[in-house]
């Protein structure tokens, strides 16, 4: 009989990702579901639906059931995740129910991460544990954050930034903000509707934040040609777009979310807050990626910033970590009633 090894889970707005002990990385797909609305009845999950955003006939819509860091649709979460905890486990967990470790939105509810639990148990787990974005972040990163030391966290998914102090393996100062990836990708295209009267989806939107984008002025003359409808015309348009306008769009959610560090900072005990001054803050998520993000941050807090090796997986890799079976691990996940969410 196959063995199945312990699973750690990292359930965010944009992606699922799913780690097995002794196998690393075993599955990253889109949190996306596309619905048929005639039948309710789900046609694709994952990949499958995220190659439908915006290609859709109008009975199909595809969505996240996940939104701003909250579950905006649990039946449709639900059935992603029974779908993609089967595919990645091939059906075999109920021959050897695994354990699990996850991480889930921040802004989900008493009632939601029972209600998740009972999912996962469903799915074939033994037992699912919970860990917050924060600390599993940090235990990614390779912080030792059972320390009496002050450490500080920004965790940037695409729905919202989980923005943490942690200190003795708490969260001592948090702070959960709707400014995230989908809200970078909402300003360049209110930008672009705006300024060019050109009407692009969220697939495009994030590709040009990926090519072009900049929490910082750019130097130089650096551009790509983006294709949307004319909202004049209604026809498609063409327009070369430059990385200063891009900056432009960004800069009010980037200084919103320096804002809110400066919140959690100025909520911080001197102590804790003079560790941070010393060793500086850690960007993890893929949100964090955006090119000059730390140099932005610094520039007002002028406090270290340093963005983590492949920060997207941060989070999935902290809930590996603690599904080791050390001291430190089972105190940090307490007896599985303990949430860890603030």
């Amino acid at each position: 009989m196959p063995q199945v090894r312990d699973i750690a889970m990292d359930v965010g707005t944009s992606h699922v990702l799913i780690y097995m002990r002794g196998r690393g990385l075993i599955l990253r797909e889109p949190a996306v579901v596309a619905v048929d609305r005639d039948t309710n009845r789900i046609r694709a999950v994952g990949s499958d639906a995220y190659r439908l955003l915006g290609r859709t006939p109008a009975n199909v819509q595809a969505v996240r059931p996940l939104r701003q860091g909250l579950i905006n649709d649990f039946e449709l979460t639900r059935q992603m995740l029974l779908e993609l905890v089967g595919h990645a486990l091939n059906g075999r967990s109920f021959f050897n129910r695994p354990r699990c470790v996850m991480s889930v939105p921040t802004g989900v509810s008493e009632t939601e991460q029972r209600s998740l639990i009972s999912v996962m148990f469903d799915a074939g787990m033994r037992r699912t544990q919970l860990l917050s974005r924060p600390v599993a972040a940090a235990l990614g990163v390779g912080m030792e954050i059972d320390k009496s030391y002050g450490a500080m966290v920004v965790d940037m998914g695409a729905g919202a930034s989980d923005i943490a102090v942690l200190s003795g393996n708490e969260v001592v100062v948090g702070s959960c903000v709707p400014v995230g990836g989908d809200y970078f990708d909402d300003a360049i295209i209110r930008y672009l509707r705006k300024k060019h009267n050109l009407l692009i989806g969220e697939r495009t939107a994030e590709e040009i934040k990926i090519s072009i984008g900049s929490a910082m002025n750019p130097t130089g003359h650096v551009a790509m040609d983006v294709t949307g409808r004319n909202l004049i015309s209604g026809l498609p348009k063409t327009v070369n777009i430059s990385a200063s306008e891009i900056y432009e769009a960004l800069k009010d959610p980037v200084a919103d979310l320096i804002d809110a560090i400066q919140g959690v900072i100025e909520r911080t005990a001197p102590q804790l807050a003079s560790d941070i001054f010393e060793d500086g803050i850690v960007l993890t998520g893929g949100a964090a990626s955006l090119n000059g993000l730390p140099e932005a941050i610094y520039q007002v807090l002028e406090i270290p910033v340093g963005v983590a090796d492949n920060p997207d997986s941060c989070v999935v890799l902290g809930c590996a970590r603690a599904l080791e079976d050390t001291p430190e691990m089972r105190d940090l996940l307490g007896d599985g009633r303990k949430h860890w969410f603030r």
